[in-house]
């Protein structure tokens, strides 16, 4: 394994990849995110028509026989499928030589909020109505968690840290933010990290409708998703995966890596509140910007950039500007803060890891994407949330947020680089 370093190594995003239902791809989750697009529609993959909500984001032009041998893909539930892919892009994106990426040097922290949902609802199925020895082999392996790290350790002979995590929609951040300790640290050179998550299920989506969490907007799909607007009314499920490679500046540097930020912080708490609902004064939310903000060293006015957890519903919204209000002080007025989930939905423990590789993008092109479907100002959430148009502006340090169910909560801090 690498050495521990007394000093704090710098760490950096060298690779994206993204797979929402917006677009296979950086380029494309990009161009979508600038036109303010939204992915969220009928949901098309079962009867909906007992569900209060009908509809989410789907993603409609995966083939994951572009990145699975075939033979492979039915061995695995649609949310690995969905992680190799990513990784895939990540990996490709980076420009990495692949013998870079065998052996110690290279780990590998992929998590999922919910893991195989899909397969254990059609498991169950058949074990009902065939019997006991119609349960597929491979159904195990198809469900767990680890499998996504597992099969994309496997693919690249990363022979590092391999674990994941279920931490609710702060998943994918917290894989992000330990993944970049163990780098920082000395533990390894690099690491493919992210979330991913394939939730659209008739079990699933029964469970959030009854938990009173997501929008009935279903005659305007599209404009179901409209964080920090007043006439929010829950948020949008939806899937997919995002995924970063992480690499140690200094290996980065010596390879010619094009670099999409650094990053500097990283927080964790809980609200040690309530199991579904936030602290009623954004107090958990509050904590952890503040932590992620003396990790990374950064003055709160010197965030020009707040990709928001912004995630539609009454609650969230309206704690987390009480959140940052509190963080930031007049400062917040001066603030860009958008919430992405306004187009992609919310991809739950995906959801930090795509919104992280959005935060790194948006410094790269130092573009802020918007917040689509703000239309009715709720005073009660009364900073700019970048709406309905994207907006070019100097970013040299942004801050993503992610929030979860159990009161889990993360947040990253990231940099343009400056060598």
């Amino acid at each position: 394994m690498g050495v521990y370093y007394n000093q704090k190594r710098r760490v950096v995003i060298t690779g994206i990849g993204i797979v929402t239902p917006l677009g296979v791809g950086k380029e494309a989750n990009w161009k979508a995110l600038l036109e303010g697009r939204s992915a969220i529609s009928h949901i098309s993959r079962f009867d909906t028509s007992r569900f209060s909500t009908r509809i989410a984001g789907e993603i409609k032009n995966f083939d994951a026989q572009q990145f699975i041998d075939r033979k492979e893909v039915r061995k695995m539930d649609l949310f690995i499928q969905y992680a190799i892919a990513a990784a895939q892009l990540a990996i490709e994106d980076s420009e990495i030589a692949l013998d870079k990426l065998e052996g110690e040097q290279t780990g590998v922290y992929i998590g999922s909020g919910i893991g195989g949902i899909g397969s254990i609802e059609e498991t169950h199925r058949i074990l009902m109505e065939k019997g006991p020895e119609r349960v597929s082999p491979f159904f195990i392996i198809q469900t767990i968690i680890n499998e996504a790290p597992a099969h994309i350790s496997i693919k690249y002979k990363a022979r590092g840290p391999n674990l994941s995590n279920a931490t609710a929609c702060s998943t994918g951040a917290h894989a992000i933010g330990e993944a970049f300790r163990m780098i920082q640290s000395g533990i390894v050179d690099r690491m493919i990290a992210g979330g991913a998550e394939a939730p659209i299920t008739p079990l699933s989506l029964a469970g959030f409708c009854n938990m009173k969490a997501l929008s009935e907007r279903n005659d305007e799909p599209e404009k179901a998703s409209r964080p920090f607007d007043a006439q929010r009314d829950g948020f949008v499920m939806s899937e997919g995966a995002g995924i970063v490679l992480l690499e140690d500046l200094e290996s980065a540097l010596s390879r010619g890596a094009k670099i999409y930020a650094e990053i500097v912080g990283y927080g964790l708490n809980g609200d040690a509140y309530h199991v579904t609902a936030p602290s009623p004064d954004g107090e958990g939310a509050a904590r952890v910007m503040r932590m992620a903000l003396r990790d990374a060293g950064v003055l709160p006015e010197e965030i020009q950039y707040v990709n928001a957890h912004g995630t539609s519903t009454p609650y969230n919204d309206k704690t987390e500007t009480m959140a940052i209000k509190a963080v930031f002080g007049q400062h917040a007025r001066r603030l860009a803060v958008s919430s992405t989930k306004s187009m992609t939905g919310h991809l739950l423990g995906a959801a930090g890891g795509v919104e992280t590789a959005i935060t790194a993008l948006s410094i790269f092109h130092q573009l802020m994407p918007p917040t689509i479907n703000y239309e009715y100002p709720d005073p009660d959430c009364d900073l700019d949330y970048v709406p309905n148009e994207p907006r070019p502006g100097e970013i040299i340090h942004a801050m993503t947020n992610s929030f979860g169910f159990g009161g889990t909560n993360a947040c990253l801090i990231l940099k343009k680089l400056e060598q």
